[in-house]
């Protein structure tokens, strides 16, 4: 017997919790929103360190957090685990992002992913000799890889606050762009700014990885099974000398694209629960207790239906966007004023080389490469897109925060320097963020024109 279902009435306080939920919900998906938290919380942790409690916020990020198994004792300061631990999780959806991209996405096709990749090419090649060129005769040379990143959720923070106006290929560009350039940054951390390696932990690490597979294998689809192979992972990384986060993207890439081998049957069983909890739902009769059993059926049918690859990103990114990186940049991005010295040559040199490579070296780089690409016929651009699009992604290509900053602290030790480089980071990311901004409202409104440009003609004829 079908019933007709009416939406239910919901009591005032309910109903005030449910949209402030789906407006919390909608806000998180906003990519804006996620660059302005976390441009807040930059600027709360430079306030916060020149301020009069500037003691405490480096007391902050030195206290020791422990963790004790037995006589084992595993002890390190909350900044270690914001940046080795806690930026792993960062680093997976990085993975996955890329996995995504490969498979399905911008990366599949090689002729359609060749502009972009050779532009992020040209984008990490020319701000490296732009800081090269600068600190050649200072011996900071060692940090020619920080201007090369490119901060995605700045970046497309910035072109979101340019509203709907910019073609959808523009955004496209930028993303393909940005994830290449993340793809060059893993090879870079992994390759240049490792210690030397320990083989001990690559056998941990690669038992953890036979896990994760073996764990696939079997059909194994629940996410927090997994903890304990990537545990395992991360340590092996750890202990060999690559840096730990990298865990993180291989255990991303590993993360199966396409649904389980159910899915057919999980169609069938959703339709076949879901009409289960219709028909006992809107029956004032009914044992509650008995939509136990058809509820459970449809989140797991939910499970079979969506690539692991997908539940996780969706499960992950809102904690990533909102907690991991403002609390990365809460951690980092304080840099102290009063010890500040750009008076010695070589300090000035590096907050050169950093600032003049993001906010200089990044858009010429990715610009030049993609210009002579498409003259020589080689490559094309992307349909609705423009130069002017093309110089609008080339510009932003230069915010650089967070995997610039993670970068230098790879890169240097020294606490001067490692200041000095920050700064080149924050001050250039900004740079590039304004006169990004600044062009992206010049280029809307030429689309802007030039769309209105044809109505008025067709009325006036």
């Amino acid at each position: 017997m079908q019933r007709d279902l009416k939406p239910l009435k919901l009591p005032p306080v309910e109903r005030i919790a449910h949209k402030a939920f789906t407006a919390l919900e909608h806000f998180l998906h906003i990519e804006a929103a996620s660059g302005i938290i976390l441009l807040m919380a930059a600027v709360t942790a430079l306030v916060w360190a020149n301020s009069p409690f500037a003691h405490a916020y480096h007391a902050l990020w030195e206290t020791p957090l422990v963790f004790s198994a037995g006589h084992h004792t595993f002890s390190h300061p909350l900044h270690f685990w914001i940046n080795d631990a806690l930026m792993t999780v960062f680093f997976l959806v990085v993975g996955m992002e890329i996995r995504r991209e490969i498979h399905e996405g911008s990366l599949r096709d090689v002729r359609q992913a060749m502009l972009p990749l050779a532009a992020a090419i040209g984008g990490v090649v020319v701000p490296a000799m732009v800081y090269f060129v600068v600190n050649r005769s200072s011996g900071m040379v060692v940090g020619w890889a920080v201007p090369t990143a490119t901060d995605i959720a700045f970046a497309v923070g910035v072109l979101a606050l340019l509203g709907r106006a910019i073609p959808g290929n523009v955004r496209i560009f930028l993303l393909t762009l940005a994830i290449v350039d993340d793809i060059i940054a893993v090879l870079v951390i992994a390759f240049c700014y490792s210690s030397g390696f320990d083989y001990v932990g690559f056998v941990v690490a690669a038992a953890g990885i036979l896990m994760v597979l073996a764990m696939q294998r079997l059909g194994i689809g629940v996410a927090p099974a997994y903890i304990v192979p990537g545990v395992l992972v991360w340590l092996g990384f750890h202990v060999s000398g690559v840096h730990p986060t990298l865990a993180g993207v291989v255990l991303g890439l590993l993360t199966p694209v396409v649904p389980g081998r159910r899915r057919e049957h999980a169609l069938v069983e959703l339709a076949r629960a879901a009409g289960s909890v219709t028909d006992r739902g809107t029956d004032a009769n009914s044992d509650l207790d008995r939509l136990a059993s058809p509820m459970q059926t449809l989140r797991l049918a939910q499970r079979e239906l969506l690539p692991p690859v997908v539940r996780i990103q969706w499960a992950l990114h809102p904690w990533v966007a909102y907690g991991i990186m403002p609390l990365f940049a809460l951690a980092n991005a304080g840099v102290s004023f009063t010890g500040l010295d750009l008076v010695r040559p070589e300090s000035l040199r590096v907050f050169a080389g950093v600032a003049l490579g993001l906010v200089m070296g990044k858009p010429f780089g990715v610009f030049c490469v993609s210009w002579l690409l498409v003259k020589s016929e080689l490559c094309r651009l992307p349909t609705g897109v423009t130069w002017s699009g093309i110089g609008l992604v080339a510009i932003l290509a230069g915010v650089g925060f967070t995997m610039s900053v993670f970068i230098a602290m790879l890169a240097f030790h020294e606490p001067h320097v490692l200041a000095v480089a920050k700064l080149g980071v924050l001050i250039g990311s900004l740079l590039a963020g304004i006169f990004g901004l600044s062009w992206g409202i010049v280029y809307r409104r030429g689309l802007c024109k030039g769309m209105s440009e044809p109505a008025g003609r067709t009325a006036a004829g």
